[in-house]
């Protein structure tokens, strides 16, 4: 792949043409709002400048519903060889990209799971795809040639291609993606009302279960919107078990533990089957934590001292305690290094909790 053409430099596709520019890609950037182009330019993203000619790929890193609007554009100026997006959702583009009698054999729709939670081309890194899934949706009538060059993309970013049909893919991110991000808003949304009191006894699990209510909601009504019967689905499932659950609590006198016990075991279930991070099965994990002081210079000292240590950590998540001006770090590992990395940490004078 030598050259492409980037339209949407918001933090993915900015990081997108960061990543190609970064193996030798010239890429173009073309955006409706011209400000972020330029951004993403400075940040040495590419060049605003139009190409000279066609380019190998055309990244369509706009919202679900400008996909096939944005593409018949594109197909008629003769942009590129391939085109390919990266929305969220697969199934609307797809059919709108039929109905408007588009080149069907040039496009496979593309989805990377990656986020990094803050908007805008100055948000965007160069890394951000590296060891995440990449969803490529070619149809039957895509050529070889167009999926070709959409793996040659998503091996350039360090991503891992996952192929998928559109219905497919939609009801799989309505599972893992769209209606828990809708439910963990949910939950947050019932916080607001909640006496400051109660709130400061909140710990690192709701934080974490409704860490992605702070997301953008323009950006989230879209996607939802796009998706919204299998995410229907899901919520309509959910929402049985969790009558369910109440009803068990409501059983007159003490309820029964029986039933309690198989609801808590079927999410102890649902759980162990996520895959671990970086292809890590999660049995083969475990967590080390630290507490130390609240402050930049310790946490310089501890990553100094992990540094040197030379056990890889597939995962670090800092809980602060900023009115006893206290953190805990926790260390994901591998379990076989675990003891290793115990060992050394306490040498060095490091407050581990637990045992080995």
């Amino acid at each position: 792949m030598r050259s492409a053409l980037i339209v949407g430099t918001g933090a993915i596709g900015t990081s997108i043409a960061l990543a190609l520019r970064a193996r030798g890609v010239v890429t173009h950037l073309r955006d409706t709002d011209a400000s972020a182009a330029r951004t993403a330019q400075d940040v040495g993203a590419g060049t605003t400048a139009a190409p000279n000619g066609t380019v190998d790929v055309a990244v369509l890193a706009v919202p679900p519903a400008a996909v096939a609007t944005t593409l018949v554009a594109l197909q008629q100026e003769g942009a590129a060889r391939c085109y390919t997006d990266v929305a969220g959702v697969k199934a609307l583009p797809e059919r709108e990209i039929e109905a408007l009698g588009c080149d069907p054999t040039s496009v496979v729709g593309g989805h990377p799971l990656v986020g990094n939670g803050r908007p805008g081309p100055l948000a965007a890194r160069a890394d951000l795809f590296e060891g995440y899934p990449w969803a490529l949706v070619p149809t039957e009538a895509t050529a070889n040639r167009a999926l070709n060059i959409a793996l040659t993309l998503v091996s350039l970013c360090g991503a891992t291609p996952v192929f998928l049909d559109a219905e497919g893919h939609d009801l799989a991110m309505a599972r893992v993606s769209h209606a828990p991000h809708l439910i963990s808003t949910l939950l947050a949304s019932r916080l607001r009302d909640t006496e400051a009191s109660a709130l400061r006894l909140a710990g690192k699990e709701l934080l974490d279960v409704t860490r992605g209510a702070g997301a953008s909601p323009a950006l989230w009504a879209d996607l939802l919107s796009a998706n919204a019967a299998a995410v229907a689905d899901v919520l309509e499932a959910f929402a049985e078990d969790t009558l369910g659950a109440a009803a068990v609590l409501r059983a007159p006198g003490t309820p029964d533990a029986a039933p309690l016990l198989d609801l808590l075991r079927k999410g102890t279930q649902g759980q162990v089957a996520l895959p671990g991070k970086y292809g890590v099965p999660p049995a083969d994990l475990a967590t080390v934590q630290v507490v130390m002081g609240d402050d930049l210079k310790q946490y310089a000292r501890f990553f100094g001292d992990m540094a040197a240590g030379g056990v890889a950590v597939a995962d670090i998540v800092i809980d602060r305690s900023a009115h006893q001006g206290t953190a805990r770090m926790s260390l994901t590992v591998s379990a076989a290094n675990k003891p290793v990395l115990v060992s050394r940490l306490r040498r060095l004078n490091w407050h581990v909790q637990g045992g080995q």
